[in-house]
């Protein structure tokens, strides 16, 4: 196959639905849907609300759903509200990202499910564990903290009687 133009979705279309391309698009307008792709590209005033898969991504502006791609770019104006599962991902500085991210080997073939269900407990369960660790520390000055604790009842005793 000879290399194809790219599909642009000009700013000022909107798409309620999937869009599935083998080639390369490059979408400046609204998507209410999932995209797949060979190679995507979302414009600075473009945004997706669902699930991108492609080869690469680059994203200028909006997503709010999750990214699953071997090559992911989040530029300065992007704004991603949802998991990444990449192979390679670069953030540049002022890039808005809200979600997980989790590097796979074949991230094409893992599933938004999957990402849930392993990244969150790995990451997160670590640090709940270590804010959990953290809180018996300061339970164990409790003791001293009962003998503050007799002085609020009296004080809770004298709004009473007043």
């Amino acid at each position: 196959m000879k290399s194809r133009a790219p599909s642009i979705l000009s700013a000022d279309l909107t798409v309620q639905g999937s869009i599935v391309s083998e080639g390369e698009v490059q979408l400046d307008g609204a998507v209410e849907g999932d995209v797949k792709a060979g190679s995507l590209t979302i414009g600075e005033e473009a945004t997706v609300k669902g699930e991108v898969v492609a080869e690469t991504v680059v994203v200028r502006g909006r997503i709010n759903g999750s990214v699953r791609a071997r090559q992911v770019q989040l530029a300065s104006t992007a704004r991603v509200e949802g998991d990444v599962i990449h192979a390679t991902l670069a953030i540049e500085s002022g890039a808005y990202f809200d979600g997980l991210c989790r590097r796979s080997t074949d991230p094409l073939t893992d599933k938004g499910s999957g990402n849930r269900a392993a990244a969150p407990s790995s990451p997160p369960s670590a640090a709940q564990q270590s804010s959990t660790s953290q809180s018996p520390q300061p339970s164990a000055p409790k003791p001293p903290s009962a003998t503050p604790s007799a002085p609020p009842p009296s004080g809770s005793a004298q709004p009473a009687k007043a």
